[in-house]
C-alpha cells in the first residue's frame, strides 16, 4: 500500500494485541527500510528473542543461534517497512525461520507488490485510502476531539477541502 496509508499501524496493532502476544512463545519486530542487510536484521530478531546484545558479525554463526532460539518455538515476526525485491535476499534472511513450529507468522509491511509476491505463502492484504466520509471523520477527531463537526459547521468546508488535500491517507490526516 501507499505511504501513510497505515501499514505500520494495522501491523502494530496486531503486534501488541494482548491476544496475539499469547499466542506466540517469541516476538520480535524489525524496521527494515530501504538497506535489506541479512547480517543487521537476523541479529535484531535474535537480540529481540533473548532480549541480550549480540555482538556476533558472522552470518552462519548468528543464524545457526537464531535457529536454535527459535526450535519448537511458535513466534510473530514484523519485518516493516521492506523495499527489497531480492530473492535471494529473502531466501538467506529465511533460513533460521524452518527451526520454528507450525503456526509461526511474519507480517511484511511493504509498498511493492513485488516484495510481497517474492515473501509470501498466504495472499496479500492491500490497504486502501479512506473514503471521503471515514477521511472526514478522522480528521474532525484529530482537530476536534469528536468523531463530526457538528457543533462546528464552519469548520466542515475547510475540512473537507483538508481531506481532498490528504487523499484518504490516515497519516496525513492524523
Amino acid at each position: 500500500g501507499r505511504g501513510g496509508v497505515g501499514k505500520t499501524t494495522l501491523a502494530q496493532l496486531v503486534y501488541t494485541d494482548s491476544n496475539i502476544r499469547d499466542h506466540f512463545d517469541l516476538k520480535a519486530w524489525v524496521c527494515v527500510s530501504h538497506e535489506f542487510d541479512v547480517i543487521k536484521i537476523t541479529k535484531t530478531i535474535l537480540e529481540s528473542v533473548t532480549f541480550l546484545p549480540c555482538d556476533i558479525t558472522d552470518l552462519n554463526l548468528l543464524q545457526f543461534k537464531l535457529k536454535e532460539k527459535l526450535s519448537r518455538k511458535k513466534f510473530l515476526f514484523v519485518l516493516d517497512d521492506v523495499w527489497t525485491e531480492n530473492y535471494n535476499d529473502w531466501m538467506r534472511l529465511r533460513s533460521p525461520f524452518d527451526a520454528g513450529i507450525s503456526g509461526s507468522k511474519i507480517i511484511i509491511t511493504t509498498r511493492s507488490s513485488n516484495v510481497s509476491s517474492i515473501m509470501r505463502s498466504v495472499a496479500d492484504y492491500l490497504l486502501q485510502s479512506l473514503s471521503e466520509d471515514d477521511s472526514l471523520s478522522l480528521l474532525s477527531h484529530h482537530a476536534l476531539a469528536r468523531g463530526d463537526f457538528t457543533g462546528h459547521p464552519d469548520l466542515k468546508e475547510i475540512g473537507l477541502e483538508i481531506v481532498k488535500k490528504c487523499g484518504g491517507l490516515p497519516l496525513a490526516l492524523s
